[in-house]
């Protein structure tokens, strides 16, 4: 399909419209008749139209707020002047973003455990996180070869900070009391202090 800039502004207000229907009824109720709704489209077929099925749809969600993510985590990283800074910045920006965004988040929760590859094969959390992991692991050894990090397994280091974060998205859609600041505070201390040599 030709993807005029028409077509491009139809695809992302179709987008826009999964995430806030996924997020506000929850994947199962998300029909395309919901969403055609509340993209104010005038039938279901529109949606058809520009993405071949569901999954077509909710991939399309997943790769638009990992690529958002993404640019915005990098560009607050690649500011930063220290290994310290940077996974300071890496570990603010993240969880800035979970607080910014909480439609997005709310919508790749509920979408998460229905996502499939080309192959038909499900996505799990693992392999959802292996691209930020890696990008981490990164950071971490850089850290390490710049002399400021202490000497510490990298991928475990990763895995865990990326742990904490995830689980940060969790309680902010499930748990209304969440006191955000006070665990954003706690994740940068814990793990700034972590990575530092002594």
């Amino acid at each position: 399909m030709d993807r005029t800039f028409t077509n491009q502004a139809r695809r992302a207000q179709i987008v826009q419209a999964a995430i806030d229907t996924i997020a506000e009824l929850g994947y199962a109720k998300a029909s395309f008749a919901q969403i055609t709704k509340r993209a104010g489209l005038r039938s279901p077929r529109m949606i058809s139209y520009h993405f071949a099925d569901k999954n077509d749809l909710i991939r399309q969600i997943a790769v638009e707020v990992f690529t958002a993510g993404a640019r915005y985590i990098h560009e607050r990283t690649e500011a930063a002047a220290t290994g310290l800074g940077k996974l300071r910045a890496y570990l603010e920006a993240n969880l800035q973003f979970l607080r910014d965004h909480p439609k997005e988040v709310a919508a790749l929760t509920e979408i998460g455990r229905h996502l499939r590859t080309d192959e038909g094969k499900a996505y799990t959390s693992t392999s959802a996180q292996e691209v930020s992991v890696e990008s981490l692991e990164t950071l971490l050894a850089q850290g390490q070869s710049g002399g400021e990090f202490r000497d510490f397994d990298v991928r475990s280091m990763a895995i865990m900070i990326r742990a904490a974060v995830d689980g940060a998205a969790q309680r902010l859609r499930d748990e209304p009391e969440f006191d955000f600041d006070a665990y954003a505070s706690e994740v940068v201390a814990v793990f700034t202090l972590a990575a530092r040599k002594q």
